[in-house]
């Protein structure tokens, strides 16, 4: 039995490190791409919408970063100020605007079945399609606590016109100051593209889609071929949910690190933590109590009984064990690296992947409990998970929001 459980442990590691998309390597990163020297008139027009609430220690540096950008070509932010209840719409209007490129919104109540953040992005794009109706280029979203260089959106308009991409997506550097910080945020990195390797994203022969929400630059016409934002209606999890639409529709992605983009929201205590990785844990399980089960058992199998067997078994199991063990270890130091942490913290995979395993429990204990996913001081407790899956030719389904 034991035997068997070691031989179990060795084959669906092979399994993750060959055939799993090399998820386990660095990944791609876009380098800087400038577009300085291009004509404005030929540049496509890029319209940035950011949702914002309750965001005053951030949105001046955020949104700052987005003025401020070197694009040639005509570049529109759209702040929806989410029913803040601080500072965050004055802060935002008070901004030097030298270019004349911003507009802030105010958002009104979310609609039944939708979550607040993906309710802003649905009156941001509104407004954008009043503001140029039937327009061209490129829809930017991204969040109001991430830094952007001046350079980034030209590298992500550059990389999409190279390739012809319908969206480009980065997974932005992510604060990692604090103990928890450094003990957790980097693992929420592997255990995402674990998830989603950026290979399979990339390879459009290949059903995996997925996306990183701080920032997504996608076609306009891809977004209204999919059936606007309103086709994400129900989404918790909206950025992976807008990646399958677009493959679904035949469109072309691409995911990968940020070199030029950098979230500065901390989670100081790993209470921070457990409560970010619980707020869609359950949500990716589809809120089945099966698929938890088994999660819990393939996170066991996958991370804890490597290092159990190495201890506490003998002869060929041990040999095996320790064999895995390494395997797994060794996995995580091209994450640690890009980190720039030392490789012992890889020592800790075992009881990091037990904490996410138990925010994971804890996700399905709030949902059954009544309490859903709580974000923002907004819980969601009859949200319906929202696959992506749509007909890519339905029409577009063009939102009204109330009050204007």
């Amino acid at each position: 039995m034991i035997l068997a459980l070691a031989i179990l442990c060795a084959i669906i590691w092979a399994g993750l490190i060959f055939c799993h998309g090399y998820f386990w390597q660095a990944g791609p990163i876009l380098q800087p791409a400038s577009m300085a020297e291009a004509p404005a008139d030929i540049a496509p027009g890029v319209t940035v919408v950011v949702p914002a609430r309750d965001e005053a220690e951030s949105i001046e540096v955020a949104l700052g970063s987005l003025l401020q950008q070197d694009y040639p070509g005509k570049l529109s932010v759209i702040l929806v100020n989410d029913r803040s209840t601080d500072a965050t719409g004055a802060l935002a209007r008070a901004l030097p605007d030298p270019h004349n490129r911003l507009t802030v919104l105010d958002g009104a109540n979310p609609e039944p079945g939708w979550s607040g953040k993906l309710w802003a992005v649905a009156q941001g794009v509104d407004e954008a399609e009043r503001q140029t109706p039937h327009g061209s280029g490129y829809m930017f979203l991204t969040d109001a606590d991430i830094i952007h260089a001046p350079a980034h959106i030209s590298t992500l308009v550059a990389k999409a016109q190279a390739d012809r991409l319908h969206m480009v997506s980065e997974m932005v550097e992510l604060q990692c100051e604090t103990l928890a910080e450094r003990a957790l945020v980097p693992a929420f990195v592997f255990f995402f593209t674990l998830l989603y390797p950026f290979a399979k994203v990339n390879n459009p022969k290949d059903k995996t889609a997925g996306a990183a929400g701080g920032t997504i630059l996608l076609r306009r016409d891809m977004l209204r071929q999919i059936g606007g934002i309103q086709a994400l209606k129900g989404a918790l999890i909206d950025d992976c949910t807008l990646a399958s639409c677009v493959k679904q529709a035949g469109g072309q992605l691409y995911l990968g690190h940020s070199c030029l983009a950098r979230s500065i929201r901390p989670y100081p205590t790993a209470a921070d933590i457990w409560r970010m990785i619980a707020r869609t844990a359950y949500v990716q399980l589809n809120f089945s109590p099966l698929l938890l089960v088994l999660t819990v058992l393939a996170m066991l199998v996958v991370w804890v009984a490597p290092i159990a067997l190495a201890l506490f078994a003998h002869g060929a199991a041990q040999w095996i064990g320790v064999a895995v063990w390494l395997v797994s270890t060794l996995s995580f130091l091209p994450t640690l690296r890009r980190f720039r942490l030392s490789p012992l913290w890889a020592l800790g995979l075992p009881l990091i992947a037990g904490f996410y395993t138990a925010a994971t429990i804890g996700s399905a204990l709030n949902h059954h409990r009544g309490r859903g996913v709580v974000w923002k001081d907004r819980a969601y407790t009859e949200a319906i998970p929202n696959s992506g899956r749509v007909t890519p030719s339905q029409p577009e389904q063009k939102m009204q929001v109330p009050g204007r």
